[in-house]
């Protein structure tokens, strides 16, 4: 029955969390996309500035999130080079901010269990007769697991993040109170500057319930690698 007296019209948490998982799974997939193949490629290739490369990456993974914001705020504004799609304050700006900050960890966590794999499986892949594909095939086989946990570190920061959206989204909602541009971190914040800590709360209690989700899973990836 609490919740029954709490602040906001039906329909706000709900459009929250739908707008809060549209905006992070796609961001998540699309980075998925970007960063396990740059991933594979740098862990089967040997090349000038390699290094580089991956100090590069490493510290993407410490990027300041509204710096990030501000970045994309720019190239989706008027005066940017993506201004004539008209993205300010939409939640594909909102995609694009994630995208940035999802792909460092995604990349920087599947190299590494790539890189982890023992050299005596790509080395018994190769006795076996198989192909430079079999081998790589048989060690992305091994880092499943790593990939796993990397994809789901990727999405953890990005349903967790508050400033970069905030500052490319906007924190909108329609004049019925259903969000447009809010998300779960953006609206804990506003409710509990306005005093509205009972929402705050309720919106609190469902982020958390969606890392357990997602820590549930990674626990559930582990057993199995374990058991195997």
């Amino acid at each position: 029955m609490a919740l029954v007296d709490l602040p906001f019209r039906e329909g706000y948490v709900s459009s929250i969390v739908y707008v809060s998982l549209y905006v992070s799974l796609i961001a998540v997939t699309l980075s998925t996309l970007f960063s396990v193949p740059v991933a594979i490629f740098l862990g089967f290739t040997d090349f000038p500035g390699k290094g580089l490369v991956k100090s590069v990456i490493n510290t993407g993974m410490g990027f300041p999130s509204v710096v990030v914001g501000l970045l994309v705020l720019f190239a989706v504004s008027n005066q940017g080079p993506l201004g004539s799609l008209e993205l300010i304050f939409t939640k594909e700006a909102m995609i694009m901010s994630q995208f940035v900050l999802a792909t460092p960890p995604i990349t920087a966590i599947s190299l590494a269990a790539i890189t982890g794999v023992s050299d005596d499986v790509r080395d018994a892949a190769r006795v076996l007769g198989g192909t430079r594909l079999d081998a790589a095939l048989v060690v992305l086989k091994e880092a499943r697991y790593g990939i796993a946990t990397a994809i789901l570190a990727g999405f953890g920061r990005a349903i967790s993040e508050v400033g970069s959206v905030l500052i490319v989204g906007g924190n909108i909602t329609s004049s019925d109170g259903i969000s447009k541009t809010r998300t779960l971190t953006t609206a804990i914040q506003l409710e509990a500057r306005q005093g509205q800590y009972e929402t705050a709360m309720v919106l609190g209690g469902v982020l958390v319930a969606l890392v357990l989700a997602v820590n549930a899973v990674v626990v559930r990836f582990g057993d199995q690698g374990v058991q195997r």
